[in-house]
């Protein structure tokens, strides 16, 4: 589990064929040393598992799933890539429960400066809409942000100068593909309300039979 408070900004060092995979070598300002074998680390919002470690630089199993559903394929050398290692019960929240599960690829679509500040907007499949919600957290590219808004095919953040100083997403150019991941916590209330995968919406009759209504 992560937090989506971005530790590093790493560089994609190369990526190799694996089988259906890949192999995923990514250097880092990050202490290698106290890294271990078989840790996971979120590579730009994807949780992946450590199998090799230099200095100053690991390696990492990308499987054909995550191919499919990220956009780590897509990585070149010296691409940057947002690096976070696992959560430890003892650090704080400082951002939401973040999976590393990515649900799809979102694209950039727009960008606008509020002097320092920039809001960013991020058109999504439509199966995730109803998973975002104004002022609800969302994972770009394993960055925790908030939800400023809502448009007809995904959303806005605002960006804060830190986060941009920090991450990848001021060099994000229109049309980049990134990593998205919804609240999970918005999944197991959509699933506790018995909607799964009907999409029957909240209506009244669900509210009564869930035991909102009497």
């Amino acid at each position: 589990m992560f937090t989506g408070i971005v530790q590093d900004v790493g560089r994609c060092r190369g990526l190799r064929s694996r089988g259906p995979g890949r192999v995923l070598e990514i250097s880092t300002g990050l202490d290698t040393a106290d890294f271990a074998l078989g840790e996971s680390i979120a590579v730009s919002g994807a949780c992946l598992t450590v199998v090799a470690i230099e200095e100053r630089c690991f390696g990492a199993d990308v499987s054909p799933e995550t191919l499919l559903r990220t956009s780590l394929g897509g990585l070149k050398p010296g691409t940057a890539v947002n690096l976070e290692r696992a959560l430890r019960p003892v650090d704080r929240l400082g951002g939401h429960f973040v999976l590393g599960h990515v649900d799809a690829v979102g694209r950039l679509t727009g960008r606008r400066a509020q002097g320092e500040f920039q809001v960013l907007t991020f058109s999504v499949p439509a199966e995730l809409s109803r998973y975002l919600v104004a002022k609800g957290s969302v994972a770009v590219d394993g960055v925790s942000l908030t939800v400023s808004g809502l448009v007809p095919e995904g959303f806005s953040v605002a960006a804060i100068p830190h986060t941009l100083e920090r991450t990848t997403l001021s060099g994000l150019a229109a049309g980049s593909p990134v990593n998205i991941e919804t609240d999970v916590l918005g999944r197991y209330v959509e699933r506790l309300l018995g909607r799964g995968d009907a999409h029957e919406g909240v209506t009244m009759e669900l509210l009564s039979r869930s035991g909102f209504l009497r």
